[in-house]
Order: C-alpha cells, then structure tokens, then sequence
C-alpha cells in the first residue's frame, strides 16, 4: 500500500519556501454581473441563429446558455452546438440532442403524412378510374375516412387532386345508381308486361272453358281490354321490348278483341235469334219470309273458333242445321288472299318497328288493296290488326315529322362542331361513325339540302383522320413485319431444340413471351396476316406439345406424391410420418412446369394431406400437454401436504418422496419440474438431517458410557478401531478442543492457550499436507471413536464429556 501511495504521487513537487501560489485572475464582480444582465436582454430581443449559439456557448451562466439553446431552431446550427458542448456542457448538449430528437421525430412524421396524403390521392385516383363496380361506394367512405385525419396538413394543390378524384367517384357513384334505378324500372316493366299477358292467356283460357248458360257481359270485356292496353302501354313506355313479346301481346289481345267483337254481335242479333227460336218453337211451319234465317245470323255473329259458345248459339246452330241451307258461295281464290294478306300484314309489322317509313306506307297500300279485294267476312278477321298497324303507321308519322328532322338538324350541328375540334383521329373516326349510326337509325332524310350538308360536314371532320389512318397503314406493316420476324424465331427455336434435354421453364417461358409479343404487334392488316396467324399457331402446337407432355410427367410425379402424403396420414410412428412428408415436401419443389389449374388442384390435395398428419402432432401436443396439466395438479396437490411437512415421522417423510418420485415419471411443465426437484432436495436434506441425529445420538450415548465405565466394545461400530488409529496420543481435553475447534464452538477460557496451540498445528499439518483429511462429519466420528477407544480414562470426565456431547449437538442445529 506504501509503494503504491509512492508511485501516486512521485513527481508532484513539494512547494518551497520560495515558491508563492499563484492566484487566478479574477473579474470584478460589479462588471461580471453586468455582463451578465447584458446576455440577458439580448435573450429578450431578436437574435439571429448565429448569436443564439454564441451565447450557448459563451453565456456567462447556466440559465443563459440554457435559454440560448433552447431558443436555437436552425439544425445545422443545432448540430455544431451539439458538437461543440460535447464534454463542456452537459446541461446544453442534453437540450440541444432533445431538440435535435424531436426535429428528426418531427421530419419523419411529416414525411410519413406527407407518404400518407400522396397515397391517399393516388387511391382515390385509382378508384375513380376503376371498373370493379363491387362495394363501390365503401371503398369510398373509406378513402373519405383516411383523409379526414390528413386534410389539415395537405397542401392547396394536393387537396385539389384529391377533391377532384372524390367528385369523379361521386359522379361515379351517382351514375351506378341511375343506372341502377333505371334498370329496376326496367324490371318493374318486365314484370308489369309478364303479368299482362299471363292475365290475357288466363282470361283466354277461361272464355275457352266457360259454361255454356254464362256469358260476360261486353262492357267487363271492353274494360278489361281497354284496362290491359293502358297497362301494356305503360309498361312499354320508355323500354325495351323484345319483338317476341311483343308479338305474343298483339295476338292475345286480337284473340281478346276478337271474342269481344263477337259477344257484341251476339247482344246486336240477340232479338232477332229469340224472335227465330220462338218462332221454330211455335209453329212448323217453314216459312222462309223472316227478315234473317239461322245461317245468315251465325255468318253475322261469326263466333271464334275454340271459345265455348252460349246455349242461345248451340240452339241457333241446331236450328240451321235442321234447314240445311246451302253453303254461301265463296270466292275460290279466298283463301289465297287471305294469306296473302296475312304475310303483308305481317311485312307491315316488321317494317313499323325498325321505323323505314317508306317500306311501312308501300306495305299498307298493298295491305288496303287485298283487303278490298276480300268479301265482308272474310275481311272481317283482318279488320282489329290492320286497324292497329294503321295507328302504329300514323304514330311513325308523326314522329317523323315532328322528331326525325329536328333531330337530323341537330346531327349536322353535332359533326359541324366535330369537324372544328382537334382530337384524336381514332377518337374522331369512331364519333363521324357514330354520328353516321344515329343517321342512319333515323331513317334518313327526304331533305336533300339537308343530306349534302350532313354528308359535307361528315367529309371535312374525316379529312384529318386520313393522314393517321395513313400512317396507320404503315404501322399495320410494321407489325405484320414483326409477327413475320416472331414466326421466324420460333420456328429457329423449334428446330434447334433438343426436346430430351430442354429447359422446360424457359421453353414455357419462350412460349408465354411469343404470345405476349404476337398479340403486342397490333393492329395488322387481316387479309396479309392471315397466313402468318396461321404458321404462328402451328409453331406455338409444336411448342406446346412437348410443354404438355412434359407437364404431363410433372403431374404425374405430383399425384404420385399426393397419393404417398395421403397414405402416410395414418402412418406410425407419427414422427416417422412427419419425416417423411418433409421428404415428400421438398421432392414436390424439385418437379418441374405444371399446368396452374391442374397444380393448384394438386396442391390443394398434397395440403390437405401434410395438414392431417401435422394435425395428428397437434394432437398428441394437445394430449400431451393434458397430460403436463393432470401431472401438473396432481404434483401441487401433493406439494401442499410435502410443504408442510417439517419433521414428521420417518415413514410418512419416505413415503411422500416415493409419491414424488413417481409423479416425476410423468410429463410435468418446467415449473412444476423445478418445484418437485426443491422439494425433493428438502425431504431428503429432512431425512439425512434425521439420520445425523440419530447417528449424533449414539455417538453421544457412547461418549457418556465411556466415562461412566460401561462402554460395552461389541456394541461399537466395527470400524471405531481402525478409525481410533487415524489420532496420535490425545487427552480427552486435546480431543474435546479438537471437536469444539471443528464445529466453531467455544472453548472455556482456561483452554485458550491450548486452542491457539491446536489450531497452530493444525495450521502447520495442513501446510505440510499431514492435516487429517475427510469431511466434517468423518472427522468428528474419528474423535468420537478415538474417545470411546484409546483415550485415557483417567484423562475424562463428565464436563469434558458433556463439551464433546453439546460440540457434536452444534452440527444438527
């Protein structure tokens, strides 16, 4: 310790009587403070970033320079201050690294919104160009819920993107939803149309199977046609009918206004048929003189065909049948302009609805000249339809009249203003085309000056189109160009492939690429690409053929394996199992190109199978870690009575280790392992506790014996002889002070010296390497059985015996 006191402080002069302290210059306080009331009002006025870090720096107190720091904004300047009060002044480097921290954590929250704004812009931009028209509008909800949160922080500009993006998606959404409306009213007129004619087939059929006594009366059957066109009419209005439907209307409703015509017939000749039948009941006479006979009266009324006739109209048609009168002469060629009159009538229809007006009025005179040229009832069968067609033919009229040409004016004025735009010649041609439609569509235009002006206007807005449609040409041969080059190189790749020893996900790559490129060499002419489509399809076959059956072979390997995994589901041993399906799982990476539908199938079957086995590991985890919690209770279970147990009866103490141990062949948690490992450790640390006692007791029931003279030697451990001769020649006293030196006991104070004397040689014995070896326990049970033995019995007493028996009773306590 002196020499290194020494070494501390050698080359430190001592001060002489001539050397003199030298004092450090100090300032006068009075200008001192003033410099300091100085930097503080500069703190309270405008300092440049540059001063503010002087005074960190350079400020005469802590509070200046602390103030300083803190009002320091600037980072570069913030970094040289943090730098420069590194190791000088710890309070200033601490605010200034703060503030640096917070500057950065500042910066990257920025930047974080400032990733969040664009993001949210770029999906609501993405959105509105969307066409995946599904959960539409929460998409859109959720776009406006992100921004929320960020509109505080977006700028002017990015608010604007933003904003204008959600106008698109509400224009969007608004469209979706007057398309959905539209659509459902379009439904709703389906529906409305449907329930028209199945009501007119029913009231059909009904009138078909009717009771002959009962006929409905004409005016519920005028209501209920006139209730079935008005519902009809409003069910087409503004919809889109199909020509068989609409068909199928017109022929219940003619059938319907048919029947009607007839029932009014019927009631208009009603007097004349009772006057008749009467008259037949009366007398028999056959007078011939009534104003109508039987027959001319059925040929007035000319009830339908298939509909149940009144009994009035059963009797009446006996009646005529009894007279027999002869058949009215009929026209031979009758039925032939009847159906020739059907089929123009038929033209007609068609000719009204795709609006050609003309054709419509050709095929409506010829349709009145064969109607004239058939007889009252023959013609009579025509009238409801052609009535119906001249309306039609009225209502085109009009509507040509009133709608086509203001309509076709406005035409010209649409390709006018397209003739004056600049746009894009595609975009340009096929809105002349559309424009050229709609023209179309209306049937053209009996108007020539209205014609030349369409068609002028539709030449001066193509006139630009030209010239791209030109360069277009040349851009189709390129492309044709570049499929012709495509063909060749597939074609040098086919031919120099070696099938046996191909690279397959190349050559599928190869395959994918040509494709791509193919349909990328667009638009071509199709008269010239014709014979290249079809070299390019016969060299993509000679491709693909190997592709498949090399896939083919792939698939095959796979199902092979799904089958292998499927089979090991109820493999044992289970880790034998999992093994193996690892094997199986690496084999199925190593196998080449499959079809992806096909793979996918595959996999799913290979997953589905690997899934069950590992299932069955789960469920031996489960079992096993049900197991580790019954094992788990039954051990706390029997910790709280082992706890508990202090000393006890030897027997108990056993038993409760042989319990424990047996709960330790059980699959216990970590915990509880570690809980039964302590308190095994203690029952035993018990039990040999107990057996010291014991075996204390003995030794001191032999140590008093031997002073009271009845030591019996065959009661003596066999070894005390051998173990006696481990001691040379010891006084009771010397053993005692041995055995009090060994278990830290006390000895009286008359055996002080005598201590000291022992522990110097045993000291010394130990330094020599002579010192009696062995643990505590052994070298007490030698001096006890040197006492009992070989020592002098003159030498003992009953104090010295007692020392010995309270030293050895130290060693359990």
């Amino acid at each position: 310790m002196a020499a290194f006191i020494q070494k501390l402080f050698k080359g430190r002069a001592k001060p002489g009587p001539e050397q003199t302290p030298i004092k450090a210059e100090t300032v006068d306080e009075p200008s001192r403070q003033a410099l300091v009331d100085e930097q503080q009002h500069q703190l309270e006025t405008a300092l440049s970033e540059q001063q503010l870090e002087t005074l960190a720096l350079s400020g005469k107190t802590a509070e200046i320079r602390l103030r300083a720091a803190e009002k320091v904004t600037d980072p570069n300047s913030l970094q040289r201050l943090q730098r420069n009060a590194r190791g000088k002044d710890k309070a200033v480097y601490q605010v200034v690294r703060h503030k640096l921290h917070e500057q950065r954590e500042a910066d990257l929250l920025g930047q974080r919104r400032e990733e969040a704004i664009l993001a949210a812009i770029r999906q609501a931009q993405e959105h509105a160009r969307s066409n995946n028209t599904q959960y539409y509008e929460a998409r859109l909800d959720t776009l406006l819920k992100q921004w929320k949160p960020l509109e505080s922080s977006a700028s002017a500009q990015q608010a604007t993107d933003f904003l204008d993006a959600i106008h698109q998606c509400r224009e969007r959404v608004r469209a979706f939803q007057e398309e959905a409306e539209a659509e459902r009213i379009q439904q709703a007129r389906s529906e409305e149309r449907k329930h028209t004619l199945a009501l007119l087939e029913e009231t059909l059929a009904d009138l078909k199977q009717q009771a002959d006594d009962y006929l409905p009366s004409h005016a519920a059957l005028d209501a209920l046609q006139k209730t079935q066109e008005n519902r009809w009419l409003e069910a087409t209005r503004e919809a889109r009918v199909e020509k068989a439907e609409q068909k199928a209307y017109e022929a219940l409703m003619q059938s319907l206004r048919t029947y009607i015509a007839a029932v009014k017939r019927f009631n208009q000749q009603m007097p004349a048929i009772r006057a008749l039948l009467a008259h037949s009941a009366d007398t028999d006479s056959t007078d011939e003189d009534h104003s109508a006979s039987p027959v001319e009266l059925l040929r007035l009324i000319d009830w339908p065909d298939g509909y149940t006739q009144p009994a009035t109209l059963v009797k009446l048609r006996r009646l005529a049948g009894d007279r027999k009168p002869a058949p009215a002469p009929r026209s031979p060629d009758q039925a032939g302009e009847k159906q020739a009159l059907a089929k123009t009538l038929e033209a007609l229809s068609e000719s009204l609805e795709s609006r050609q007006l003309k054709e419509s009025k050709q095929f409506f005179k010829h349709a009145q000249q064969q109607l004239r040229a058939l007889d009252e009832r023959h013609a009579r069968g025509f009238q409801a339809r052609f009535q119906l067609l001249s309306g039609q033919l009225a209502e085109l009229q009009d509507w040509q009249g009133f709608a086509t040409q203001p309509k076709q004016i406005h035409l010209c004025e649409q390709m006018e203003y397209l003739a004056a735009q600049h746009m894009e010649p595609e975009a340009k041609a096929s809105k002349i085309k559309e424009l050229q439609n709609e023209w179309r569509e209306l049937g053209g235009s009996s108007d020539r000056e209205l014609w030349q002006r369409f068609k002028h206007a539709s030449d001066l807005a193509y006139e630009p189109c030209k010239a791209y449609f030109s360069a277009k040409s040349g851009l189709k041969q390129s492309n044709l160009e570049t499929r012709r080059t495509i063909c060749e190189q597939l074609a040098e790749f086919v031919e120099q492939t070696d099938w046996q020893a191909a690279d397959w996900k190349a050559v599928e790559k190869i395959h994918r690429v040509a494709r791509d490129e193919w349909k990328a060499a667009w638009p071509v002419e199709f008269r010239d690409n014709r014979p290249l489509q079809k070299r390019f399809d016969e060299l993509l076959a000679a491709v693909e053929a190997p592709l498949n059956e090399e896939r083919d072979r792939n698939e095959a390997l796979k199902a092979d394996i799904v089958a292998r995994a499927e089979a090991l589901v109820d493999h044992e041993p289970l880790g034998e199992a999992m093994d193996q399906a690892k094997n199986l799982q690496n084999e199925w990476k190593s196998i080449g190109i499959t079809r992806h539908r096909q793979d996918r199938k595959l996999w799913q079957a290979f997953r589905s199978a690997c899934d069950a086995i590992f299932a069955r590991r789960d469920a031996a985890r489960n079992e096993q870690v049900a197991q580790t919690e019954q094992a788990d209770a039954q051990l706390a279970d029997l910790l709280t009575r082992t706890t508990a147990l202090e000393a006890g009866d030897a027997e108990t103490r056993r038993a409760l280790i042989n319990e424990l141990k047996v709960i330790g062949q059980q699959p216990l948690s970590a915990t509880m392992t570690e809980k039964l490992r302590a308190e095994l450790h203690r029952l035993r640390s018990l039990e040999e506790k107990s057996q010291l006692e014991a075996t204390i007791r003995d030794w001191q029931q032999h140590v008093r014996s031997r002073v009271d003279g009845t030591t019996v030697p065959e009661a003596l451990p066999a070894d005390w002889s051998a173990r006696a001769e481990t001691h040379s020649d010891l006084t009771a006293r010397e053993l005692v002070i041995r055995a009090e030196i060994l278990t830290a006991q006390p000895s009286p104070e008359q055996d002080q010296a005598l201590r000291m004397e022992i522990q110097v040689q045993r000291l010394a014995d130990g330094m020599s390497g002579t010192a009696q070896s062995g643990d505590l326990n052994d070298q007490l049970e030698s001096l006890v059985a040197y006492w009992c033995v070989r020592a002098p019995a003159d030498t003992m007493n009953e104090a010295l015996a007692n020392r010995l028996a309270e030293a050895l009773d130290s060693i359990v306590r």
